[in-house]
């Protein structure tokens, strides 16, 4: 018996911004599992602004692609998994595969939705956490400005520099997603980064200066937060979205004023999610506890069918998402 899936794969490098007609959706067969193996049918598979990167390096022309993804074991002959298990994995944009057991792990569907380990209890969530309170060291009760907050990273960040007792400041683009920081997710401020002049916002809501700003964007945004840091501020860099589309026609201007760095004492340092592997634990609670009581919120743009995941992806770099970019493979 084998069972018939589909995968997405890159068609050729983009050029850009990607298009739909870079990829590709493929038919495949997909045998029972042997021993020690387990054959899973994913639920969401999860697009993220970091996959673009590996369209310019790492994936090639015909590669399947990859990211995270939620599924079911329909199938199990690993002694370690059964029939019904949930399990996050890293076959994104694949609607099954089969596994050996590695690189997938247990979830809890009782301790949170199945679509939040894909964000707030997955890896945009770690992102945030780890971010703003390992690399970022925010203390409670610093002022905080985020770019990109109201996406999947930025607005969790906000919303635990608010728990904490935190003045929270946030760019989005559009005046809606404005609206939601401020009515919904508690930011103190906000603005439209394209019809605002971030400075000057910047100096609006956060007269006294800026402790931590979680950098999600670079361009201008950078440059406004370099000028507004006070001394010993802090910058953890999650991503610069500005930037992943840049090719050899069209550079998105950096900072100007890196010199800000030297007299105001002002760190910056890159990041990646693996860093906080070892306090998984710790965020899991932390993130379940505020979710439970209500303290934490968060929105889901989902997308149906692995026909769709290439245009989720490309709905990241033109503002469609409302918080984590989804895809639907199957019902549960």
């Amino acid at each position: 018996m084998s069972t018939t899936s589909r995968t997405v794969h890159l068609k050729s490098r983009p050029v850009g911004m990607p298009k739909v007609e870079d990829f590709e959706v493929r038919e495949t067969q997909i045998d029972d599992p042997k021993d020690g193996e387990v054959l899973i049918r994913n639920i969401y598979m999860s697009v993220d602004p970091y996959m673009r990167g590996r369209m310019h390096e790492g994936w090639r022309p015909g590669d399947a692609l990859g990211g995270g993804a939620v599924g079911k074991v329909i199938a199990s002959r690993h002694p370690d998994f059964a029939e019904g298990d949930y399990v996050l994995n890293s076959a994104g944009w694949h609607e099954h595969l089969i596994s050996n057991g590695g690189g997938i792990s247990k979830v809890d569907p009782e301790l949170a939705p199945l679509s939040t380990y894909l964000g707030v209890m997955g890896m945009p969530g770690l992102t945030a956490w780890g971010g703003l309170l390992v690399t970022g060291e925010y203390k409670d009760g610093e002022t905080v400005f985020v770019s990109a907050a109201s996406g999947a990273v930025g607005s969790v960040v906000g919303q635990i520099a608010r728990i904490k007792g935190g003045t929270v400041i946030g760019s989005a683009g559009s005046d809606a997603k404005v609206a939601m920081l401020k009515d919904e997710f508690g930011f103190n401020h906000a603005f439209n980064y394209k019809t605002a002049d971030p400075l000057t916002e910047l100096r609006r809501g956060a007269p006294e200066g800026i402790d931590v700003y979680f950098e999600n964007v670079g361009g201008v945004q950078l440059e406004a937060a370099l000028f507004h840091m006070r001394t010993f501020g802090r910058i953890p860099i999650c991503g610069m979205i500005a930037h992943y589309n840049d090719s050899e026609g069209h550079l998105t201007p950096g900072p100007r004023n890196l010199s800000q760095t030297i007299y105001k004492f002002i760190t910056l340092r890159g990041f990646v999610v693996s860093a906080f592997e070892g306090q998984r634990a710790q965020f899991l609670s932390d993130m379940s506890g505020w979710i439970k009581s209500g303290e934490m919120k968060y929105h889901e743009t989902v997308h149906e069918g692995i026909d769709n995941a290439s245009r989720a992806f490309i709905g990241l770099f033109t503002g469609e998402n409302n918080g984590k970019m989804l895809v639907k493979l199957a019902d549960d």
